[in-house]
C-alpha cells in the first residue's frame, strides 16, 4: 500500500553517506522534530536524476529552507558509497543529506517500489518528493513513469 497525505512514515533505519563512511539514520530520529524535503530518485548517477533532479534541489535549497524547511534529503536504492560519490560530484556538500536505501527496505515500506529490471536496474523507487513534518507526510508527488514534473524543487517551492 502506498504512503498518504497524513501518514507517518515507516521506522525504517536508512544509511548516510557521510565523508567518514556509512552511518546508519533511523528514519524516526532524521524526520522527527523538523521540516524536511524528501525526494527520491530510481538511481544515483542516471541521466535524468543528475540533470535535473538533484541539481533542482541544490539549486532552490536556500529558497526552500527560507519557506521552512529545515533539512533537504536525497533518497535512493543504491549504497552509501555511491550517494556519497553523487553527492561529491553534484557538490552538494551540505546543502543535500545524501541517503542510502540500499535494500530498498524504505522504498518498499511506503509502497513506492519501481521494477528497474528491463533496464538491468532491479528493483528501485519510483522518482517522487514529499514535504515531511515530524515523521509526517503533508505532501506527496509522484510521478507517473518517465515524466519529470511534480517530484522537481520549483514544484515543491510552490506548494510550501
Amino acid at each position: 500500500m502506498t504512503i498518504k497525505v497524513g501518514d507517518k512514515l515507516p521506522s525504517i533505519t536508512l544509511t548516510q553517506a557521510t565523508a567518514e563512511g556509512p552511518k546508519p539514520v533511523g528514519a524516526d530520529d532524521f524526520f522527527a522534530g523538523k521540516t524536511v524535503a524528501l525526494f527520491a530518485v530510481p538511481g544515483a548517477f542516471t541521466p535524468t536524476c543528475s540533470a535535473k533532479h538533484l541539481p533542482g534541489f541544490k539549486q532552490h535549497a536556500p529558497d526552500l529552507k527560507g519557506k521552512g524547511v529545515d533539512t533537504i534529503a536525497c533518497l535512493s536504492v543504491n549504497d552509501a558509497f555511491v550517494m556519497r560519490a553523487w553527492g561529491e560530484d553534484q557538490a552538494v556538500g551540505d546543502d543535500i543529506v545524501m541517503l542510502a536505501d540500499g535494500n530498498g527496505d524504505f522504498t518498499k515500506a511506503v509502497g513506492l517500489e519501481l521494477d528497474g529490471s528491463r533496464f538491468g536496474m532491479g528493483p528501485r523507487s519510483q522518482r517522487y518528493s514529499m514535504v515531511v513534518k515530524d515523521g509526517v507526510v503533508k505532501e506527496l508527488n509522484v510521478e507517473q513513469g518517465g515524466e519529470f514534473k511534480v517530484s522537481a524543487a520549483d514544484y515543491m517551492l510552490a506548494q510550501l
